[in-house]
């Protein structure tokens, strides 16, 4: 299947997926004053990227979107109000996230480091008390 062949397939699967969706449904699915993305690539069976790179499903998500605008379910879009491309937090957020999963692996290793430290310390104070009772042990 060539790439036109997939994008008409695409916006097939797209179209069909509007059409079979109440108000109610597109209601469910909002999110930051549109809808939620993943949610239509996840029930269309397509990637995410096709959404931006499929200029046929790219107007019609945005005419779907307008549409439900003019009806209500989706709230007004102020003029020159773009959606953010990420939510306030988000990156300190993602930041923090990243330090407490490096800090988390280097806990990890640690533990491991510390279990073998002990291991090595048993067996020479084994070896040290054995020295001792046979009279070797340097005093």
């Amino acid at each position: 299947m060539n790439g036109q062949e997939r994008a008409e397939q695409n916006f097939l699967a797209f179209q069909t997926w509007a059409t079979s969706k109440t108000d109610a449904d597109f209601r469910e699915m909002v999110t930051q004053g549109r809808l939620n993305r993943g949610e239509i690539c996840r029930e269309c069976a397509f990637g995410r990227s096709t959404l931006v790179q499929n200029p046929r499903i790219k107007e019609a998500l945005h005419e779907l979107e307008e549409q439900l605008r003019s009806r209500g379910v989706l709230p007004a879009q102020a003029p020159g109000d773009a959606v953010p491309l990420r939510a306030k937090g988000q990156l300190q957020a993602a930041t923090e996230a990243e330090r407490l999963r490096k800090l988390e692996a280097e806990n990890a290793g640690l533990r491991a480091e510390l279990a073998e430290l002990r291991r090595r310390l048993n067996r020479f104070e084994s070896m040290e008390s054995l020295l001792a009772e046979t009279g070797r042990l340097a005093r």
